[in-house]
């Protein structure tokens, strides 16, 4: 009797937790991709709060300089993307011979419009100019000149930009520089008009 008493006991437990188990079970849609079989959930948004990429007005006080260089030197260096993704667009559709007669028309061109406002441009700014101008272009002011003008002459510009401490070899890095990261938040807060 006491066997049978153990037996039912043992028969209840197991039971019991097999109960438990089957209630904790969720009951999901799934999708078969390629042989697998994938949960689906369906889930509410989600918005991120808390993390802003615009300055704060501490960092606005403590960089007054950076942000009247880039509010100066961002219309040239988006007008610099407009103007070169015309350039390609036409060279693109030219014959080699053609196209360096076109470009060289075209530098000519940019040189006598903007040259004088150009000259203007402290050094400060000018480092300003060159980083946005590879932030607009994804190309390094290097990188430009080597691809419309030629190795030659980007050296040249390379070798005569180092004697007033530009590097235009230089990438424009917001993820791993740090003067580059504030840099973009000042972009960024002057293009959404927060300063």
């Amino acid at each position: 009797m006491l066997k049978k008493i153990l037996s039912i006991f043992a028969l209840v437990l197991v039971s019991s937790a097999c109960l438990v188990h089957a209630q904790d079970r969720i009951l999901v849609y799934a999708a078969i991709v390629d042989g697998d079989t994938i949960p689906y959930f369906k889930m509410k948004g989600t918005t991120v709060s808390g993390i802003s990429s615009y300055l704060t007005p501490e960092e606005i006080r403590k960089n007054q300089k950076l942000i009247r260089n880039v509010k100066k030197v961002l219309p040239y260096a988006k007008m610099g993307r407009v103007r070169l993704d015309q350039i390609e667009a036409a060279a693109a559709k030219m014959a080699p011979k053609d196209r360096k007669a076109y470009i060289k028309k075209m530098e000519k061109e940019l040189l006598g419009e903007f040259t004088d406002e150009l000259k203007g441009f402290t050094t400060s700014q000018g480092r300003v100019l060159l980083k946005l101008v590879d932030r607009e272009t994804g190309l390094t002011s290097y990188e430009l000149v080597d691809e419309m003008r030629g190795h030659l002459r980007a050296g040249f510009y390379q070798t005569f930009a180092k004697l007033w401490g530009y590097n235009l070899k230089k990438q424009y890095d917001p993820i791993h520089s740090k003067e580059d990261n504030l840099m973009e938040r000042v972009v960024l807060s002057v293009e959404a008009g927060k300063i």
